[in-house]
């Protein structure tokens, strides 16, 4: 290590008892103590096509207040996902359903997670938004990192937001009180929710102390955490209302709500889900209805799966 690099860290870490002083921007002084350029891969990726094209040819490209293209992941329950290119100014649909080819195995469109862990949830009747960061922003979403998952009915909103938050809490750096704790705060409550364990009040904690972080955290990451949160509140209130006054979730997703029960009218006695169950609390006998022990029932969902005639019932 050379003498101006000990000099340099000895200055950034301080004497004991001294004030620190703040590291040198990266402008300033970065790798090997000279300017250094930090951005996104992307962004590098479209200086070199302006320079070869021009600029011109980038901004006949997009809307008026987001030129050129932007690529995305598309993931999620869409017939065709991977990485596209786009030019700004096309809308949700055109993308989902155009590219992306709509939602498979016949489902239902219900929500497009835009931006990353750190984005919001946009319903199906915003599927016209346009593609643009003003008209994303409008809606609570980000463009983000291009992260575009899409949700059919079978996804519980409520357990979106808490998969997201279980990221963003993980990822934290920790500097600040708002996100370390406020994040942790909100991934309990959304777990409470999501196990029937919510209480009236929980919403109205969680729009606090969103807005809290909000204002409070020192960085982009914990400053737009709360985006799945309050974008699956302003649209999907109704879920979390199901979940908290009715322990119930209306997309049959979150394990802990569900209800396992046999038809009588279409059970054929076959005794297959019987013998499927690993803790023995679905009985009957060959050619009558069987019948499933709540108090037994691990709600794996072997029986379901295994039953060929729709006897069944997940509520």
């Amino acid at each position: 290590m050379c003498g101006e690099e000990t000099a340099l860290i000895e200055s950034l870490e301080g004497n004991r008892g001294m004030p620190r002083l703040k590291p040198p921007f990266p402008a300033e002084k970065g790798y090997t103590q000279a300017p250094s350029n930090i951005n996104n891969v992307e962004t590098f990726a479209n200086v070199a096509w302006i320079i070869l094209n021009g600029g011109a040819a980038f901004a006949a490209m997009g809307t008026e207040t987001s030129k050129g293209t932007k690529v995305f992941a598309l993931t999620g329950k869409i017939k065709r996902g991977g990485l596209v290119e786009i030019p700004m100014g096309l809308t949700l649909r055109d993308v989902i359903f155009g590219i992306g080819g709509g939602i498979r195995d016949g489902g239902t469109f219900k929500a497009v997670q835009m931006g990353g862990p750190s984005g919001g949830c946009i319903p199906e009747h915003l599927l016209d938004t346009l593609i643009d960061y003003k008209a994303l922003g409008a809606t609570g979403a980000i463009m983000g990192s291009g992260g575009m998952v899409v949700m059919d009915s079978h996804t519980c909103m409520v357990n979106m937001a808490r998969f997201f938050l279980d990221f963003t809490a993980k990822e934290s750096c920790g500097k600040c009180v708002h996100c370390r704790i406020g994040t942790k705060r909100m991934h309990e409550i959304l777990t409470r929710i999501t196990e029937g364990k919510g209480k009236e009040g929980d919403v109205e904690l969680l729009q606090e102390l969103c807005n809290g972080i909000k204002a409070g955290a020192l960085c982009g990451l914990g400053q737009t955490a709360p985006n799945p949160v309050l974008t699956t509140i302003r649209y999907f209130r109704d879920e979390y209302d199901a979940h908290i006054r009715e322990a119930r979730c209306p997309a049959h997703e979150c394990a802990a709500l569900k209800k396992y029960e046999i038809d009588p009218a279409k059970c054929k006695g076959c005794t297959m889900c019987a013998k499927k169950c690993p803790v023995g609390a679905i009985s009957g006998t060959v050619k009558q209805p069987h019948v499933i022990d709540p108090a037994k029932c691990i709600k794996c969902g072997q029986c379901a799966a295994t039953c060929k005639f729709g006897a069944v019932v997940v509520g």
